[in-house]
């Protein structure tokens, strides 16, 4: 039974900062690639940030320099930093495990809602 759960999302005021944490059950999460995605009102889904097994991590444009991913696989627990928040990085935050080579082996959180206003 695989389950993985955000957390940490909330109200801000833009400028601040806020943390998300997605923690697994059910796989050994440090063989699974993670990521970040959030999707807003009317718009499709988008990666916000990954991080492979290896530790190699990709950021979306948007969020460069203001997001940080992490992982902590004793703790079977993926991260997002958000600092420097702004009104458009409202959204809702999704985790996401995928494995690298079996496509089956792919899963999702509920979502974690963040709001950025002032």
């Amino acid at each position: 039974q695989v389950q993985l759960v955000e957390s940490g999302g909330g109200l801000v005021q833009p400028g601040g900062s806020l943390r998300l944490s997605c923690a697994t059950s059910g796989i050994i999460s440090s063989i699974y690639n993670m990521g970040w995605y959030r999707q807003a009102p009317g718009k499709q889904r988008e990666l916000v940030a990954a991080i492979t097994t290896g530790g190699s991590t990709n950021y979306a444009d948007s969020v460069k320099g203001r997001f940080t991913i992490s992982r902590d696989n004793a703790k079977n627990t993926a991260y997002l930093q958000m600092n420097t928040l702004k009104p458009e990085d409202t959204a809702v935050y999704y985790c996401n495990a995928n494995h690298p080579f079996l496509p089956r082996h792919d899963y999702w959180g509920q979502g974690t809602q963040v709001t950025v206003s002032s």
